[in-house]
């Protein structure tokens, strides 16, 4: 998915960053947890993720087993 690598940095991509980098995480942890992240965020229809239930989740899910 070339979109997941070329999503730009949101406020809170940065957040979430900012705070694994704090705990010391390695850049290619961060790397991954941010590419899932992403990935997370485009199949529920680029929504904030504040905005995320149970829906969104399965439908992750959902696309994963598929895909």
């Amino acid at each position: 998915m070339d979109e997941v690598l070329h999503m730009a940095r949101s406020p809170f991509l940065r957040l979430v960053e900012d705070f694994m980098r704090v705990q010391r995480y390695s850049r290619r942890t961060i790397d991954s947890y941010l590419y899932w992240v992403k990935l997370f965020i485009l199949v529920c229809s680029k929504r904030h993720p504040s905005d995320f239930g149970d829906d969104e989740t399965k439908r992750f899910l959902t696309y994963l087993a598929t895909e």
